[in-house]
């Protein structure tokens, strides 16, 4: 395990689509290790991969002392709408109100390659969206209002 180098905003990386992930096999789960380990040096509380460089659809996000590892995932259900203030590993310094559900239900596989379902309501549902956005491309700066820098009152981002 180890801990990757994040991928910052103007890399074009961040704005492809990552594929699927064909096989679910160690190196998989070394990726998923790793992204873990970066998610913790960095004190995040979701990374995608290709926040560090894997064009591959999966994302984990830690919250609440509950670790959620999806592959391949897809939304099944999502109502209501927040308005919360969001932050980026990928956008350092940065912050910005964004428009989520309030309540997502998203399946995927785990890493043993096992269908996982989850539900979630505000921050988690929240999270989910967002490293979602992640594999389309898809920044929060992109559909968030008042991006400010995280010292200063909002402001428009250039």
């Amino acid at each position: 395990m180890a801990v990757r180098n994040i991928v910052i905003r103007g890399d074009q990386v961040l704005a492809k689509r990552a594929k699927e992930v064909d096989e679910i096999n160690d190196h998989v789960r070394m990726i998923l290790d790793d992204m873990l380990d970066t998610l913790h040096e960095q004190q995040g509380i979701g990374i995608a991969a290709p926040q560090v460089g894997i064009m591959r659809r999966m994302f984990i996000v830690e919250l609440d002392d509950h670790l959620y590892e999806l592959i391949n995932p897809e939304f099944v259900a999502q109502e209501g709408t927040q308005f919360e203030e969001e932050a980026c590993l990928s956008v350092p310094g940065y912050a910005g109100k964004v428009e989520r559900p309030a309540y997502v239900k998203i399946k995927g596989l785990d890493r043993s390659g096992q269908p996982v379902e989850y539900e979630g309501r505000d921050l988690l549902a929240a999270a989910f969206c967002h490293e979602y956005d992640h594999l389309d491309g898809i920044l929060y700066i992109d559909k968030a209002v008042d991006v400010r820098k995280m010292d200063e009152e909002p402001e428009e981002m250039e």
